[in-house]
Formats: structure tokens, sequence, C-alpha cells
């Protein structure tokens, strides 16, 4: 279990997780009409999944601007998502 953490592999496969959520929930609103719009998901989706790309660089002790990077990215996702929740 401990390989799992130092690789950052279990970013990847919680990364993967992340995209067959967004995947399936897009797919139910397009056939159903009902949940979550896949616009309205999108920036919460961006940046946790940012969120998990910082965690992932520094598990596998990359460079710390790659980390710094990630989350300032995950910043903008997050404030892009508030925006719209704030219009809305």
């Amino acid at each position: 279990m401990s390989a799992l953490f130092a690789s950052g592999h279990i970013v990847d496969a919680i990364l993967i997780l992340v995209v067959l959520e967004a995947a399936l929930l897009a797919a139910w609103h397009g056939r159903t009409g009902r949940g979550v719009a896949p616009s309205a998901m999108a920036a919460t989706l961006c940046s946790g999944a940012a969120l998990l790309l910082a965690v992932r660089a520094a598990l596998v002790g990359a460079w710390w601007g790659w980390v710094a990077l990630a989350l300032l990215a995950a910043l903008l996702a997050h404030l892009l998502d508030l925006r719209g929740r704030w219009r809305g």
C-alpha cells in the first residue's frame, strides 16, 4: 500500500474515478434531463482534479513549482465555479 502512495498511482486511480463520475453524470443528464448539467459541474471537477494533481506532484517529490501551478489551477477553477454559482 505504501508503494501505491509513494508512486502517486493512488491519485491516478482517483482521477480515473473522477473522469468516470463525470461521464456517468453527463450521460444521466443527457438521457433524463435530470441531475447536474455538465456545464454546472465542470469547474468543480476541474478544481478537484487540479488539487489531486498537486497531491500527486507532492507525493512523488516533484519540483515545488509543479505543486504551486496545480494549486493555482485549482484556485482559478474554484473562483470560476464560485462566479457561476454567485450569478445563479
